[in-house]
């Protein structure tokens, strides 16, 4: 006998966790690969320019975001698709940009920043863009899809309904 009040099965539409719920998912998970990206961020510059370093650090870290938000954050119960991949890519270029006009009017500003001064604009810029992103994930991205609003006709519900006859 089924429980009308049961929880639902896991991957179902209603097990997707609340607004708030995967948010603070969002911010433990993306916002601790966003401070591993900005420790990752100065040491990869000391060997190459600071725009390529967080190219590469964001390439990186949005992959892994990617994922953990399709698994964790959202319960997607799956692995993020590449169209998921594609489009989190978009949010994370607008994220990208953000840091770097951030970092780089901190430089024109002040043209040689301590390290916690640049980490603390890096990761303010960061943040905020952040809460953007996830807006989009999960008003777009990872937003739940609905199926048709009227269920195709199965066999059984065709029984003895006569068939349209075509001209041949």
């Amino acid at each position: 006998m089924k429980q009308p009040l049961g929880p639902p099965p896991a991957g179902a539409a209603g097990a997707r966790p609340g607004p708030f719920a995967s948010f603070l998912r969002f911010v433990l998970l993306g916002g601790g690969a966003g401070v591993l990206a900005g420790l990752a961020v100065p040491l990869l510059a000391a060997v190459v320019p600071w725009v390529a370093a967080n190219a590469a650090v964001t390439v990186a870290s949005t992959l892994v975001c990617t994922e953990l938000h399709a698994r964790f954050t959202f319960a997607q119960g799956r692995r993020a698709a590449w169209r998921e991949h594609w489009q989190s890519a978009g949010s994370a270029t607008a994220a990208y940009l953000a840091t770097t006009v951030a970092v780089g009017l901190l430089h024109l500003l002040h043209p040689s920043p301590g390290l916690l001064t640049e980490q603390l604009v890096y990761l303010g810029a960061s943040g905020l863009a952040g809460t953007g992103r996830f807006l989009v994930l999960r008003c777009c991205v990872f937003a739940v899809r609905r199926g048709p609003a009227v269920r195709p006709l199965t066999p059984k519900a065709t029984a003895g309904v006569p068939a349209l006859a075509t001209a041949a």
